[in-house]
């Protein structure tokens, strides 16, 4: 039962039907009391939460990456939230419930308004990752000093290796080295720009699934 504090006009705490009365920092509010799902586990419910279980599980392994890629999107909400709204709303996942994959040309590990490279192409032999690109500068936004940020995502060992900038759009090459063990997996492959400054970001363009040499 609830009670009710300087007067019928005042604050109450506790229960009275639906509602309940609390203080925060001597302010009085009222909120509705939560409703007991009947069945938590049905059809639609069981595939979001495989969908969602499936997303996170990736992004967690590349969210030091988000935090750049995502990060004029976090005013409200973490990278790593930014980053699983994009894929929950742009069909990133696919298949049928239960047995559902990520569709990873469809996913952005980076989000903005930077003009992206031109003729991005990258390679991975003998545990080293080369990265080319046609130098864009002078195009739109593009500049020189952009940094080119790199991703790649070891979808079998779940590991991820990336370099942000250690090199620039007027570079047009970058390489950095992944582990030796990788030999013979399928890795997903991302490129990004940022400014030098760090306020723009290039929307990802996925470079493909490249067999690790």
């Amino acid at each position: 039962m609830g009670s009710i504090r300087q007067g019928i006009l005042g604050g109450f705490s506790g229960k009275v039907g639906t509602v309940i009365g609390a203080s925060w920092k001597g302010i009085a509010y009222m909120r509705g009391r939560s409703l007991k799902v009947k069945n938590s586990k049905t059809l639609p419910q069981l595939k979001q939460r495989k969908k969602f279980a499936l997303a996170i599980k990736f992004l967690s392994s590349v969210n030091p990456y988000l935090k750049y890629g995502f990060k004029n999107y976090t005013a409200k909400q973490t990278a790593i939230n930014a980053a699983m709204s994009y894929m929950m709303h742009n069909e990133c996942i696919v298949g049928e419930y239960p047995n559902y994959t990520i569709d990873y040309s469809k996913v952005k590990v980076s989000l903005g308004q930077l003009k992206k490279a031109e003729g991005a192409t990258a390679t991975l032999t003998s545990g080293t990752a080369s990265f080319s690109w046609t130098d864009n500068s002078g195009n739109g936004n593009a500049e020189g000093t952009d940094l080119a940020m790199a991703l790649l995502y070891n979808k079998e060992k779940k590991e991820v290796e990336y370099d942000i900038g250690n090199a620039t759009r007027a570079d047009g090459v970058m390489t950095f080295s992944y582990p030796n063990d990788w030999q013979g997996d399928s890795i997903e492959v991302y490129m990004s720009l940022m400014s030098e400054n760090g306020q723009l970001v290039s929307e990802s363009e996925y470079m493909g699934e490249v067999v690790a040499g």
